[in-house]
């Protein structure tokens, strides 16, 4: 036996605290599992009580994109679907947003059995970076946003290189009157022939019904309810150049910022166009003077090919 095996074993022939019988240990054990149970049980009774209360209690109407699940979104996506109805009256419809086309003779476009918007983009597109603030802005008006904010920034090599924005890839929308199916077909990701981008989503077959439709089509793409669509940016990503996510979402709500304008602007003919494939009850916004001066101004607007090959200033 080692020397300090000689010098323990006083110890444990002793003990200076005797070892509990195993009947002792096994009661200890017992109690402590009735504890838990106890505080698990007062637990239950204490949720159930709150669950009782919560359902007696007056409830006052939740408005139309708020919170709900978006609890998870990241605070800048928070701000995005937070910007407030006199915001986007008092941004209007500035000159330099270009609106979406109206498609008098398209064919509904429908996913259980409610209009839904088709986005098509790629997350190394600069073009689609605006489009998405846009997108998020128009959709709160209708429904909530979870499990969005996936940080990404636009090609380095593009034009307006690296600008900051997020994906739609594994979102989700939820709407009572509105349905909403966005592809991100390729990442930001060069491939390995330094030709283009890795491949992300492919189309469904809902989405290529839309996409297809169009000879001119490119990214970004929106086709709201088979009636209205846009084709490339509805205004110019440069206004987020050189900006955060965190930047661009704390200027949303300023009617003087560009970022506002060029968002919010795009945001009041997107939301016009889901107001009408919809319905005026849909969302509180769709009974605004904007959203009506929107509507007339898309239906001076019809679809012909190339429509959208000029970037706004």
């Amino acid at each position: 036996m080692s020397e300090l095996g000689r010098m323990a074993q006083p110890l444990l022939d002793h003990p200076v605290v005797p070892t509990p019988p195993v009947a002792d240990l096994r009661r200890r054990g017992q109690r402590r599992r009735q504890r838990h149970l106890l505080g698990g049980s007062t637990a239950v009774l204490v949720l159930a009580a709150v669950v009782m209360i919560a359902t007696l209690a007056p409830s006052s109407p939740k408005p139309v994109g708020s919170s709900g699940t978006s609890s998870s979104l990241t605070a800048y996506i928070q701000k995005g679907v937070s910007v407030s109805d006199s915001t986007l009256e008092a941004i209007g419809l500035p000159s330099n947003v270009l609106a979406p086309n109206s498609v008098a003779d398209g064919a509904s476009l429908t996913q259980d059995g409610k209009p839904v918007v088709v986005f098509v983009g790629g997350e190394f597109c600069p073009y689609c970076a605006m489009e998405r603030w846009a997108l998020v802005v128009a959709l709160s008006r209708f429904g909530t946003f979870s499990h969005l904010g996936q940080t990404i920034s636009s090609s380095s090599t593009d034009v307006f290189p690296g600008l900051q924005s997020w994906s739609f890839k594994d979102s989700a929308f939820t709407s009572s009157s509105l349905a909403f199916t966005p592809a991100e077909v390729y990442s930001s990701t060069p491939n390995s022939t330094g030709t283009g981008y890795e491949p992300l989503q492919s189309l469904t077959p809902l989405q290529s019904q839309a996409f297809n439709a169009y000879s001119d089509r490119g990214y970004p793409f929106v086709d709201i309810g088979g009636k209205y669509v846009a084709l490339g940016a509805s205004a110019n990503p440069g206004v987020l150049q050189n900006l955060t996510l965190d930047q661009i979402a704390s200027q949303l709500d300023n009617p003087s910022s560009p970022v506002a304008q060029a968002v919010n602007g795009s945001a009041n003919y997107l939301i016009a166009a889901m107001c009408s494939v919809t319905s005026t009850s849909a969302a509180p916004i769709c009974t605004s003077p904007v959203i009506a001066q929107a509507q007339s101004a898309m239906t001076a607007n019809p679809y012909t090919a190339g429509a959208h090959s000029q970037l706004p200033s």
